[in-house]
C-alpha cells in the first residue's frame, strides 16, 4: 500500500498537459493508495481563489486518507525531528515528519518528490520512493 505525498499531487495538478497524471496512474495502477490527511491542508492552503478552493475541496472530499493517532502524533513528530537534528539532519517541515510518522506507523511506502523524506529514510525505517513523473521509471 502507498502513501502519496503532497509534493506528488502538486506536480500532477500543475501539469496542464496531464502527462504527469497519466504517469502517476500508471505507477499506482490498481494498488491501494492513501493521502496523508495533512495533504488536504497543504493543497487547500495553496489555492489561488474561491473557485479553485471549491474545486480542490470537492476533489479532496472523496479521497482516501491516512490519519495519525492524534493522541501521540505531536510527541512522535517532535521526537523524530529531535532525533534527526541530533544526527545533523534538519527537516524543513514538521508536517513532513508527521507524514513520515503516518507512513511508518501504517507500514506504507511513501511516494514523494521531497528530499527531506530521503534524509528521514536514511535514519529510520521509513520506506520511500522519490518518483520522477517526467520519465519512465
Amino acid at each position: 500500500m502507498l502513501l502519496i505525498d503532497t509534493s506528488i499531487w502538486i506536480e500532477v495538478l500543475r501539469d496542464k498537459s496531464q502527462v504527469k497524471a497519466a504517469k502517476l496512474k500508471e505507477i499506482i495502477a490498481d494498488r491501494n493508495y492513501y493521502l496523508p490527511i495533512f495533504t488536504k491542508m497543504e493543497l487547500l492552503q495553496g489555492c489561488k481563489d474561491e473557485m479553485e478552493w471549491a474545486k480542490m475541496s470537492s476533489y479532496l472530499a472523496v479521497q482516501n486518507y491516512k490519519k495519525p493517532d492524534y493522541n501521540s502524533i505531536w510527541e512522535n513528530v517532535a521526537r523524530l525531528y529531535f532525533e534527526l537534528r541530533r544526527q545533523g539532519i534538519t527537516v524543513r517541515s514538521n508536517i513532513d515528519c508527521a507524514i513520515a510518522i503516518i507512513a511508518m506507523e501504517n507500514n506504507l511506502t511513501l511516494y514523494h518528490q521531497d528530499r527531506d523524506f530521503e534524509a528521514i529514510a536514511k535514519h529510520t525505517v521509513l520506506k520511500q520512493k522519490k518518483l520522477d513523473l517526467e520519465s519512465a521509471d
